[in-house]
């Protein structure tokens, strides 16, 4: 590209305090960028429009925002960027988007005039992104779910519910788009075959960043024999929840998710962060800085809600029998 383009942008925004003055004296406009799609982040946009409103800021009253989708295609990223920086935002939201970037996007995004509200499921620490969680300083701050972290828990909670597979997949939706995702996935295997290992499972891992993939393995998983499954979490798997889902019932395998879009798509089993407060979170955040604070004084926020949402409407299109221990720790129950 489209690597020129996004060079350009962000050359463009390091003027952008004395371009957007004016602009921000009257409306001022908010960039709103996704690796997902439009229709999966309805609830996310709704709740990152709430925390807005927190701080008396209302889309097409006192703010505009710009919306960019990049359909679960991580290769549109920087070229839609490109665009958000060209109309001068005023913030700049990312939402599961850095998978897009690669390495020297996300050097170009630190070197950035632009304040940043991001959404990462690492750390950021660790990615250069910010010094501190307390103190980011810089142009950006956001929320960082640590999804890998959740992964033991996942395969836990599987083998509650399915006690007797003593082999299990994992499958990972991130592309190997730079050192920052490379660095994510090597430590969510890690951690999850360390969890495997913990309890006697034999774990498969697949990796699936493309719709032809996710057939692909998932009858390699089937193939190889696997009794139960665990998905992760990225922007292109909640685009596809459908067809996950879907080809999950195909094959009749117990799977967790680690979101409760998938859940409501079809799938069995969801624990995860509470997204729509993260959301709401991060409209908090992008409304405090068009109030005036900075990015880099605001902590990098850590969700503490976690749901577990069961679909038994599925269990029993699969026949099979979610075990009592583990429906009473359920936040909802899909009938």
């Amino acid at each position: 590209m489209q690597r020129r383009e996004f060079i350009a942008g962000l050359g463009g925004a390091a003027a952008w305090p004395v371009v957007a003055h004016a602009q921000q004296s009257a409306t001022p406009v908010i960039g709103y960028l996704t690796a997902r799609s439009s229709e999966s982040d309805l609830a996310m946009m709704a709740a990152f429009r709430r925390g807005l409103a927190e701080i008396v800021y209302a889309e097409g009253r006192n703010v505009a925002i710009e919306y960019r989708f990049a359909d679960g295609q991580f290769d549109r990223v920087p070229a839609l960027f490109a665009e958000l920086t060209g109309r001068h935002v005023a913030v700049l939201v990312l939402a599961g988007s850095f998978a897009g970037f690669g390495d020297d996007g996300v050097r170009l995004l630190r070197s950035s005039q632009i304040p940043i509200v991001f959404n990462i499921g690492g750390d950021p620490v660790r990615a250069g992104l910010v010094a501190s969680y307390n103190r980011p300083g810089g142009n950006m701050t956001g929320i960082s779910t640590l999804v890998g972290s959740v992964t033991p828990k996942h395969i836990g909670l599987l083998h509650e519910v399915v006690p007797s597979a003593k082999t299990i997949a994992l499958l990972i939706g991130l592309p190997n788009t730079s050192d920052i995702v490379e660095r994510g996935r090597i430590r969510i295997e890690g951690e999850a075959r360390e969890a495997a290992a913990a309890l006697g499972l034999q774990l498969l891992v697949h990796y699936a960043p493309t719709e032809g993939g996710i057939d692909a393995a998932f009858a390699a998983i089937n193939q190889q024999r696997a009794e139960a499954l665990v998905v992760y979490t990225s922007p292109f798997f909640v685009t596809r929840a459908k067809l996950i889902a879907s080809l999950a019932g195909r094959y009749r395998m117990p799977t967790i998710y680690p979101r409760r879009e998938f859940a409501e798509a079809g799938g069995l089993i969801s624990y995860g962060y509470d997204v729509a407060d993260g959301y709401r979170q991060m409209g908090n955040y992008a409304g405090r800085i068009l109030k005036g604070e900075k990015a880099g004084d605001l902590p990098v926020f850590q969700p503490t809600k976690f749901e577990l949402v069961i679909n038994l409407k599925t269990a029993r299109a699969l026949r099979f029998e979610i075990p009592d221990k583990v429906l009473a720790l359920a936040d909802e129950v899909i009938e």
